[in-house]
């Protein structure tokens, strides 16, 4: 599903507070399974580029938004403990 459709959905929501959160993650994974290939943070960021993504007016929405702007920051690897001191 689109994340314009997950929008316009949520934004008929009246959740609030931890209920708003609970639906809008839903929504993020529902959109995030939905794509073909990947997640990656370009698709996030098309998606927050959306006219539907502006302004959004119900705390559902708002935090789909949020969900979304997450995943536009890439995740580090990080290393392993330890593996500095045994590669120096």
């Amino acid at each position: 599903m689109t994340a314009a459709r997950i929008l316009d959905g949520l934004e008929r929501s009246e959740a609030t507070g931890k209920e708003a959160d609970s639906v809008a993650r839903m929504g993020f994974l529902e959109w995030a399974f939905g794509l073909e290939g990947e997640v990656t943070p370009a698709k996030a960021k098309a998606a927050l580029d959306s006219a539907e993504a502006q302004g959004p007016e119900s705390d559902a929405a708002c935090a789909f938004v949020v969900f979304l702007r997450q995943a536009t920051r890439p995740v580090s690897g990080g290393l392993r403990r330890g593996r500095r001191r045994a590669l120096h």
